[in-house]
């Protein structure tokens, strides 16, 4: 039986366990310029050191003004490549492998002078308007995402994330509540969501995989459920994704009778149907802090991946104390290794 701590292979990345840390917002670049800092390089490494056998580096943006602030990391030039492949050839040497996660926030890009979206429909009250993107415009965003792709490709990542999750702009354009335009882009509304991943399996190597994060569930009135992500997933996966990181929400305000579960793993059946419906690998996420729980939606097979998230916020080497908890080998550093004896 699979467990938190067996290997696990998909294409060309080979992971020594199946703990991920997801992507996570530091909002700590330096001179808002989109280049990772010492802080990034701390974070990322650290947790690398810790154990995590998969780290999916935060969101990346194509541009400036498609960050959530300008203190976000940025992949809209050659400039942003050294400081990034400088934090990935050192998580190699602890073993851990790492992806990126691209995207664009569209009308959640707060410090957007004027945010752009696929509809001028605002997040909420105390938001911009965004501005609709032309169609022209639209299909030079798709450029951006490849162009992004090929730098992080450049930069020695093991894997690529899209984000078309949390109500950033690719969820934007797939959400009937946001995406109410009358061109080529409206009619079908996961032809912008497809065209990205076209244009970066074009230009990702054969064997790296391409994941893709998805809110599987809308909590707003009128949102869609499980059943339509399943639809909009199936259409995803014929473009070229070959894993889903299932998530949910961040498309509106969240109203008391559509808040979503607080409780432990009310994320997980979410990524169980994308998984049976869609025979598809997928990442579970959200409130899997406690070893045993993480370990049970591996060997019930729930899901091929468990992310972490607040866990190894608290404690970068989550995945050591994990593997002494439920008694599994792992590569503790020779460093500490004192501390992990019993």
């Amino acid at each position: 039986m699979e467990h938190l701590f067996s290997p696990y292979t998909f294409k060309g990345l080979e992971l020594k366990n199946r703990v991920v840390m997801p992507p996570m917002c530091q909002y700590s670049v330096e001179k808002k310029d989109g280049i990772a800092t010492d802080w990034h390089y701390l974070h990322y490494v650290n947790r690398a050191i810790g154990g995590a056998g998969f780290i999916i580096m935060e969101m990346t943006d194509v541009e400036p003004d498609g960050r959530i602030t300008d203190f976000d990391l940025g992949l809209w030039s050659d400039e942003h490549i050294p400081a990034l492949a400088r934090i990935v050839e050192a998580c190699h040497q602890y073993g851990a492998k790492v992806g990126i996660q691209i995207a664009h926030a569209g009308r959640k890009a707060e410090d957007a002078e004027v945010p752009v979206a696929p509809s001028a429909i605002p997040f909420d009250e105390n938001s911009k308007t965004p501005r609709p993107l032309s169609t022209d415009e639209v299909k030079e965003m798709i450029n951006k995402y490849r162009k992004a792709v090929q730098r992080a490709v450049k930069a020695g990542f093991d894997a690529i994330e899209i984000h078309g999750a949390h109500g950033y702009l690719i969820h934007q354009f797939h959400s009937p509540l946001t995406n109410q335009r009358e061109d080529e882009y409206g009619k079908d509304l996961t032809k912008f969501g497809r065209e990205i991943i076209e244009a970066a399996k074009a230009e990702m190597p054969e064997d790296m995989p391409l994941i893709m994060r998805i809110s599987a569930k809308e909590y707003v009135e009128g949102g869609y459920g499980i059943n339509e992500s399943i639809e909009f997933a199936k259409e995803y996966q014929k473009a070229g994704v070959d894993i889903f990181h299932v998530s949910s929400g961040g498309e509106g305000p969240i109203g008391a009778g559509g808040r979503p579960g607080t409780h432990a793993a009310y994320q997980v059946p979410l990524a169980q149907e994308i998984k049976k419906a869609l025979n598809i690998p997928v990442i579970a996420v959200g409130r899997l802090d406690e070893p045993a729980l993480a370990n049970a939606v591996i060997g019930n097979e729930e899901a091929d991946l468990v992310a972490v998230g607040r866990g190894m916020l608290r404690n970068p080497h989550w995945a050591l104390e994990a593997a002494a908890t439920l008694k599994k080998e792992a590569n503790v550093p020779a460093q500490y290794v004192d501390g992990f004896r019993r």
